[in-house]
């Protein structure tokens, strides 16, 4: 269904994670070094990438940099790691997810699915629109507008770079300001197949999100946590 290229050195790693997307339809290159995973980057653009951090001759932190002055391919960053601020890092570089090792084979599918589906390239055709509802895609909330279409999100007309992930938790909470969005119900909206993650995920990118608001506007405050119960989206 789609191209991917995935880089890391750990051969363990690049065996299980390309049968896996390959039994769902997808054609997968391998490579194990950072320089040479850039190099085919740039000459063979794929659908998406998957980039472990820690490599031989180029880590995957600067691949991604590298990468991001002249393309704007899906990347998923992997890492061994557990410190937030390499995390923090690859967002800022332009990841549009990420996944700490060990992780779930079936989460990871899920995470390519979500963002084949959200650039297009899940090979599945979407229905003609009408005009309204080309329209009905675009978002106004107030400060906030969401466009899914283009998976673009400004506040104040202010572009806010969002993961898939984070886009789909956004989505779901300013569908209906005011009301309350459990923890669950956000597992849903962001997750396929009610794959399961912990409370802590969602809170992680909850906190993310806002930190992404507030580098646009300090006083940002439109997510609120209801302690106990979830999240709602005010808004403003």
């Amino acid at each position: 269904m789609a191209k991917i290229t995935l880089v890391d050195d750990d051969e363990n790693i690049v065996t299980s994670v390309s049968l896996a997307l390959e039994s769902h339809g997808h054609t997968v290159k391998a490579y194990y070094d950072g320089a040479a995973g850039l190099a085919a980057l740039e000459n063979e653009p794929p659908d998406l990438a998957i980039l472990d951090v820690k490599m031989p001759r180029m880590d995957g932190m600067e691949v991604l940099r590298r990468l991001r002055r002249t393309s704007d391919l899906p990347v998923i960053i992997l890492t061994s790691k557990d410190e937030e601020i390499d995390e923090i890092l690859g967002f800022n570089l332009g990841a549009d997810d990420y996944m700490h090792k060990p992780f779930s084979q079936r989460l990871l599918l899920e995470r390519v699915k979500a963002i084949l589906r959200r650039t297009g390239a899940d090979g599945e055709e979407a229905p003609a629109a009408t005009g309204a509802e080309a329209n009905a895609r675009a978002m106004k909330r107030g400060r906030l507008t969401l466009d899914p279409a283009r998976h673009d999100c400004l506040w104040d007309d202010k572009p806010v770079k969002l993961t898939v992930t984070e886009f789909l938790l956004l989505q779901s909470l300013a569908q209906r300001p005011g009301f309350v969005k459990s923890r669950d119900n956000l597992m849903d909206a962001a997750y396929d197949d009610q794959v399961y993650v912990d409370d802590r995920t969602i809170d992680s990118h909850i906190k993310r999100m806002r930190k992404k608001f507030r580098e646009v506007a300090p006083d940002f405050d439109a997510i609120e946590t209801l302690y106990g119960v979830g999240y709602r989206y005010r808004e403003a």
